[in-house]
């Protein structure tokens, strides 16, 4: 049977999602712990390849299994042997059409900057730490420029992989909940280290280094160097993965 899983994980102690041979993934603990709890092996494979440092509240993982563990207690099973960093929030069976990653329609991500005069002890591994004052009116007034299908090559870092730059940003908004600053964005798919940029760049905004309609210039010129520098991974993390139109198109 198919089992799909949400999983909620702090990244800090991770190389990112994706097995790799530098260091310990998440999808490797993960996979171990199914291994350890059902007395089988399994591939799992999500809804998207989070990076070094990066969290997930909704990570959306599926695997194939001939386990007799009823599918709603596996996830109780696995996260006997997890470690504290990392949770499967439920486990639920899904037909074999169901695929993870295939049919993902879109995903919504949160940065976050914690703005305060000394870094947070509390809130170090998830938040980016910044000072000094930041106009989020202007922020938000810069999102306009990033909604909508576009060519965002100039947030794309290199080292991905991709046959096209051109991606749809279905709303990206941004809020101040002292003494945090969030960008919650929402899109059909994101290039390398592409939320990083955005957050990157509406910072620079914020602080006025850069105009509002500077972002839609960044964007028209399709080169990385307009843009402003990647946020630190800490600040980021996947929300939510939607296999639905109706559920992000409200």
């Amino acid at each position: 049977m198919r089992i799909k899983l949400i999983i909620e994980y702090d990244g800090t102690n991770y190389v990112g999602w994706q097995r790799q041979t530098n260091g310990l993934s998440v999808q490797q603990v993960v996979e171990e712990a199914f291994e350890k709890a059902s007395g089988s092996k399994a591939v799992l494979y999500s809804a998207g390849r989070t990076d070094a440092g990066v969290h997930a509240r909704g990570q959306v993982a599926h695997l194939d299994t001939e386990t007799s563990i009823p599918p709603e207690k596996i996830s109780y099973a696995m996260n006997a042997q997890l470690p504290s960093d990392i949770r499967v929030v439920s486990s639920a069976a899904v037909s074999d059409e169901f695929h993870a990653r295939y049919g993902a329609k879109a995903k919504t991500y949160v940065y976050t900057y914690i703005n305060t005069q000394h870094p947070s002890a509390i809130h170090r591994n998830t938040t980016a730490h910044i000072r000094g004052d930041v106009d989020t009116s202007a922020m938000q007034q810069a999102t306009k420029h990033i909604v909508g299908t576009h060519d965002f090559a100039s947030f794309c870092a290199s080292g991905g992989e991709v046959d096209t730059t051109v991606r749809t940003v279905y709303s990206l908004d941004v809020t101040r909940d002292e003494p945090f600053i969030k960008i919650e964005v929402t899109g059909s798919g994101f290039l390398y280290n592409m939320v990083r940029i955005i957050a990157g760049t509406l910072l620079d905004v914020g602080r006025g280094k850069l105009s509002v309609s500077a972002v839609k210039d960044i964007i028209a010129a399709k080169d990385r160097s307009m843009a402003s520098p990647t946020a630190p991974a800490r600040g980021l993390t996947m929300k939510q993965v939607y296999y639905d139109d109706a559920e992000f198109m409200k």
